[in-house]
């Protein structure tokens, strides 16, 4: 199983809801010249909140046994994981990915439960076949 840090380039769109006070003052700041633009104001303000709490973070993530990053199950890896009559509680921070050829039995016959903090990649058919597995 590949355990590897997020790239910058892989990021996920979300969506907020600001009032016009906030916002105004948020573009002041990028006309001022403090930020390129909206999302590089939010984005460093994320950022800071993540260093505020990043002890809580690192003690959750070490108390939880949590991935941290990016892990990645290849078919490969569920077929030794099958042989050696094992199964996964799969459990990351970041984001967690099944290989579009895991086919939905597979996935079935070597997770037994999946519980991502981020984003969880597989198809349609290994979420479909994981659903009562995912928290």
């Amino acid at each position: 199983m590949q355990e590897l840090r997020q790239k910058n380039s892989d990021t996920e769109k979300i969506t907020i809801n600001l009032g016009p006070v906030d916002l105004g003052q948020i573009d002041l700041l990028v006309q001022e010249g403090f930020y390129s633009n909206r999302s590089d104001f939010i984005r460093t303000a994320i950022r800071n909140g993540l260093n505020l709490h990043a002890d809580v973070i690192r003690q959750t993530v070490s108390r939880k046994s949590l991935v941290l990053g990016l892990q990645h199950f290849s078919r490969a890896d569920l077929e030794t994981v099958r042989r050696n009559g094992e199964v996964l509680e799969i459990q990351v921070l970041g984001m967690a990915s099944i290989a579009p050829d895991v086919s939905p039995e597979l996935a079935q016959e070597t997770i037994k439960s999946v519980s991502v903090l981020g984003v969880f990649q597989a198809s349609a058919a290994v979420k479909a076949a994981l659903a009562g597995r995912i928290r």
